[in-house]
């Protein structure tokens, strides 16, 4: 027997374990379906090229048809192991505009405002630049400013300035708009993942048990109260059971999924899979929601100027080299450390585009890059209307569940990456870059007015790996956990990830999930604070 299950060890569940654990008194089960995070290329910034191109560490999933996407099946990368997608992911640290917490706060979630997870933000981290009213300095998440090997990046934010932009060197400090440089969750020349920063250290915990390669097959009820969960490692199965609470940290993927092979969600859903309705609740796996990317590139005439050098198999072999040896040079830098936030209408209150720069021309999420120099713009729409969900593809747990985004269902989507993608060129079109660049990548150079534009962004556009929203915190019809991430309905079951967002943040939402863990672990503390602390581990797994 154990306190407290936690499903996943990705970012959420990393922090989790570091919380709950902290009391020695708490026995505290960590699972996680994928692997150690042993492999160097976790570690080497530069690795994530190979990370999201194969499925060591990565799930791999794909979406079905995206009708507004010329019915493209989506290929979606998201972490497999400790430490989860903050594994795999670009590092960058970006909380996303205050606003978005305070709609939260204004949909009827208590406790979610800004001024409310802005402490749990600055809990988290140590931020190398120091400490001030919007960043801690005794957290365990390392926070720092990367240094540009490549005078692009600095162009890249000149040329802003040139556009008419304003210069911002904090997209985490007082407001988000503006051009300017991001911050990583590195420490020193090394990735800083959630395992890294949270779970590594604690390994040591005799209270703290964690299992990897264990697949959550079902959680396991009495009733409507969760008491457990049976999970699959090396062909057996085992039951564990939680006496205080079974947490789900599983991801805005498989959250849903897990829920609804135990019997959770919509009863006509799960009578497709021959699953008995336990609990209905119809809102489980709807409100998905996903930030969708449109690239924008050009040919640039001085080598210099882009990384396109260091992917020839040659070059890979002595970056490889130099980074396991030494530590740094080429392998130490993951290629996006400037980026913007801009409005794509002058009339509205926030902004709604984030632009990233990268130094290289690329495609198919870097499964095929370009050893032709060449620069990318990356466009995100931050607050999609479109809305998707997550469904059981069939009753077994080992099956990827079947994902339909639903991108640019809501035109107003479309128009708002159509804009983005001429305020990328406008950027491009600078006397910054005019010296330098070449001609336009040739999958947009045809594309001139906004038939054309629209007509290249259903062809072209991408995830941005930032899926959330599809176990909603909430009290409407869709909502599946409460304020406090309960599940409602359900007893002694917590849902803490990316799920629980009702709305997408305007920014990456590697550290907002780090938040969410964080508040939550407060209140798992206090909700239990009463319980009879007299049970202990028993036997083995």
């Amino acid at each position: 027997m154990y306190d407290y299950i936690i499903v996943g060890a990705g970012s959420a569940g990393c922090v989790l374990a570091n919380r709950l654990s902290a009391n020695r008194k708490t026995q505290v089960l960590l699972l996680e379906a994928g692997r150690k995070d042993s492999s160097p290329f976790i570690h080497m910034p530069a690795g994530i090229a190979r990370l999201l191109a194969t499925s060591d560490f990565n799930w791999a999933f794909q979406t079905e048809e995206e009708s507004e996407l010329e019915m493209r099946k989506l290929y979606w990368p998201r972490g497999k192991g400790l430490g989860g997608s903050s594994s795999i992911n670009g590092m960058i640290y970006m909380r996303g505009n205050s606003r978005d917490y305070d709609h939260w706060r204004q949909l009827g979630n208590n406790g979610w405002g800004y001024d409310d997870v802005l402490p749990y933000f600055r809990r988290s981290m140590n931020n190398e630049r120091g400490e001030d009213a919007y960043h801690g300095i005794n957290g365990e998440l390392n926070v720092l400013d990367e240094k540009a090997n490549l005078p692009s990046h600095n162009y890249f934010i000149q040329a802003g300035m040139e556009a008419g932009y304003v210069y911002n060197k904090d997209f985490n400090g007082a407001t988000q708009e503006g051009f300017g440089p991001f911050q990583l969750t590195k420490i020193g020349n090394r990735r800083c993942s959630a395992a890294q920063a949270f779970l590594s250290p604690i390994l040591d915990r005799d209270n703290l048990t964690v299992v990897t390669e264990a697949k959550a097959l079902s959680i396991d009820f009495e009733g409507k109260k969760a008491v457990g969960v049976t999970y699959l490692k090396r062909g057996q199965k085992y039951r564990v059971k939680a006496v205080r609470e079974t947490i789900i940290s599983a991801g805005a993927v498989q959250t849903p999924q897990l829920l609804q092979l135990s019997g959770i969600g919509n009863p006509e859903d799960l009578v497709l899979h021959d699953i008995r309705c336990l609990h209905p609740l119809k809102g489980v796996g709807k409100n998905l929601q996903d930030h969708l990317d449109i690239m924008v590139q050009y040919y640039c005439k001085d080598p210099e100027l882009s990384v396109a050098r260091y992917i020839k198999v040659t070059n890979m072999m002595r970056v490889l080299l130099q980074y396991m040896l030494l530590g740094n040079g080429p392998g130490a830098e993951n290629g996006c450390i400037a980026g913007a936030f801009i409005k794509s209408r002058k009339n509205i209150e926030m902004p709604d585009l984030q632009l990233h720069f990268i130094p290289l021309i690329l495609s198919d999420h870097g499964r095929k890059r370009f050893t032709k120099p060449g620069l990318s713009i990356h466009v995100c729409q931050l607050r999609p209307e479109s809305r998707g969900e997550i469904r059981l593809a069939s009753g077994n747990p080992l099956d990827s569940p079947s994902i339909k985004a639903n991108y640019l269902s809501v035109r107003s989507d479309l128009d708002t990456l159509v804009e983005g993608v001429k305020l990328a060129r406008k950027i491009f079109q600078t006397d910054k870059f005019s010296s330098f660049l070449g001609d336009e990548f040739e999958a947009s150079r045809d594309a001139h007015n906004d038939e054309d534009i629209a007509e290249f962004v259903r062809k072209n556009a991408e995830t941005i790996y930032h899926p959330v929203g599809t176990c909603k915190m909430g009290n409407d019809d869709l909502a599946v956990v409460d304020e406090r991430l309960r599940v409602k309905g359900i007893e002694s079951l917590r849902i803490v990830d990316a799920s629980v967002m009702p709305t997408l943040i305007g920014g990456n939402t590697n550290a907002p999930t780090i938040m969410i863990s964080e508040k939550a672990s407060d209140m798992i503390i206090h909700d239990n604070s009463s319980f009879d602390n007299s049970y202990r581990k028993s036997g083995s797994l």
